[in-house]
């Protein structure tokens, strides 16, 4: 083993795949990528970290309210590109000519490129670690959408692409808790 600059120790347990979150301002809709996500528990509840320097966080924080649309690797330009440009004085959606969709349960739409999109609200904000909590309370997925691949920021601009999957539901069916 040789020593790592610890500085760059996330990169190697770096969370969940990249998503975009959409917001609504009550002027307009915003979209921002997201590297760090996180699943709290068997439960419809996530976290995401961003903070007062991303121009999202003011209408998560006023209104309580987004969706996390989960692109694929097909998509990466696009989410590294709304990454890199503000929604202060950029329209996202139309830039990256991307198809917002009216949501149920919530103002933000849903992004109907994606392969999945979950209404959430804001449930806590901790603000010492820059997190934010979501419950969701509506999910999608397009079950037609031939590219299912996610992609995981490493944290130094290079990506990891979702592989294969590998089923071992019957070897751990004993230890899941009931109705997962």
């Amino acid at each position: 083993m040789q020593a790592l600059n610890l500085s760059k120790a996330f990169t190697l347990i770096e969370s969940g795949p990249v998503v975009l979150i959409t917001t609504h301002d009550v002027k307009k809709n915003n979209i921002m990528t997201i590297s760090w996500t996180m699943v709290m528990d068997f439960t419809p509840v996530f976290a995401i970290t961003t903070g007062e320097w991303n121009y999202s966080f003011a209408a998560l924080r006023k209104h309580r309210e987004c969706v996390i649309a989960i692109p694929t690797v097909d998509l990466l330009d696009t989410v590294v590109g709304i990454g890199t440009c503000s929604g202060a004085d950029t329209d996202k959606f139309a830039r990256f000519q991307l198809t917002p969709v009216q949501a149920s349960l919530v103002r933000p739409p849903l992004i109907k490129e994606c392969l999945a999109n979950i209404e959430c609200k804001v449930i806590d904000i901790v603000e010492k670690h820059n997190i934010i909590v979501l419950e969701g309370v509506a999910a999608y997925i397009d079950s037609e959408r031939k590219e299912k691949r996610t992609v995981h920021a490493v944290g130094d601009g290079t990506f990891i692409v979702d592989g294969r999957k590998i089923d071992r539901k019957t070897m751990m069916a004993a230890k899941l808790p009931p109705g997962v």
